[in-house]
């Protein structure tokens, strides 16, 4: 925000970012013919959450109105930083490929850099913080040296992931896409996500029988699909979704034909249909009207528990996104399946 304005009550920011997000939203799908009539304080904000949604590049694409000059600086500027930051990210995919091939050893390429071999995207559109890889659990001495091999060095592990970062340290640009943001890489052999306690896993569904040495995409769409589902529904548990989780959701959802879709349906973890698929669903059809089918929601909202699905309902991008400045004493606690696990 701008240096010169004054910090105002928290209910105004609150307001004002609920207010920017909710309208910037709808323009990266339909843009309107002039510009919000907003405050300036709305503008910053607006900044804020269009960085913090991940929505920068595409808004700076897609809208059809200007806005004040503070407004035009910022998308530009972001673009441009997106654009260059893309090339860094293709050369490290290049560089982790051959590391691979060399060690022998094959990972599926997640999320933003699995999407980028369908050109579901314009050169920069889509951000990336890290990139994420899929091993099996006996080769991870082996992709710890083809980490090396390519510069970098474990900075941390977690029960998700071990992370790799540069071993040449810099300074990282504190707001929005930078090239000087450090790319980090995070290694998994598993992809859980706990809904709200109990672990969802569908890595059986996501690995590859034929995989290579070297980096492979997942075995098919309705894999990839059902990956970026997951990790929304997650997003939206913790309140931590961003606007272009839903809208990689939407682009690779205008893919699927009717047996795909049936196909994510057909998924079952632990003896339980996907009862979780309806809340990212449900949200993504919400912002993205055309995208998924209503016979689609239908029916992951007719598979989903009745509390949630009432508070899926109610949501709005901002309720469940970093959008939300409000603390919740019991966050995604409509997310339990059993009172024991609401009280864990």
């Amino acid at each position: 925000m701008s240096s010169g304005l004054e910090m105002p009550p928290f209910a105004v920011v609150a307001k004002a970012l609920r207010k920017t997000t909710e309208h910037l939203a709808a323009e990266v799908v339909q843009s309107s013919a002039s510009p919000p009539d907003w405050s300036e304080l709305e503008w910053a904000i607006a900044r804020s959450a269009a960085a913090m949604q991940g929505m920068s590049a595409l808004l700076a694409n897609n809208l059809s109105w200007d806005g004040p000059p503070t407004w035009r600086a910022f998308l530009a500027e972001q673009r441009e930083q997106s654009v260059l930051r893309d090339a860094r990210i293709g050369a490290l995919l290049a560089q982790i490929d051959a590391a691979a091939r060399e060690r022998g050893v094959a990972c599926i390429a997640l999320k933003g850099a699995a999407l980028r071999t369908l050109d579901l995207y314009r050169r920069g559109e889509r951000p990336m913080g890290d990139v994420d890889l899929l091993v099996a659990n006996g080769d991870l001495n082996a992709i710890a040296a083809a980490m090396a091999d390519i510069d970098y060095v474990e900075a941390g592990s977690t029960q998700r992931h071990r992370k790799y970062e540069p071993r040449r340290k810099v300074v990282p640009h504190g707001f929005g896409e930078h090239i000087d943001n450090p790319l980090r890489i995070e290694v998994h052999t598993a992809i859980a996500e706990p809904l709200p306690v109990r672990k969802v896993d569908i890595t059986e569904r996501l690995k590859r029988s034929s995989a290579q040495p070297g980096v492979n995409n997942y075995p098919d769409l309705v894999s990839l699909l059902l990956h970026l589902l997951l990790h929304a529904a997650g997003n939206v548990r913790a309140h931590a979704l961003r606007q272009v989780q839903l809208h990689d959701i939407a682009m690779v959802a205008g893919l699927l034909y009717e047996r795909e879709w049936s196909a994510l349906f057909e998924q079952h973890h632990a003896n339980e249909s996907p009862w979780w698929l309806f809340p990212p669903l449900a949200l993504t059809a919400r912002y993205y009207p055309t995208h998924v089918p209503q016979e689609v929601v239908r029916a992951a909202r007719a598979a989903c528990p009745r509390v949630l699905r009432l508070a899926t309902d109610r949501q709005s991008l901002t309720d469940v996104s970093w959008s939300n400045l409000r603390i919740h004493a019991f966050p995604g606690i409509e997310w339990s399946r059993t009172p024991l696990d609401a009280l864990r």
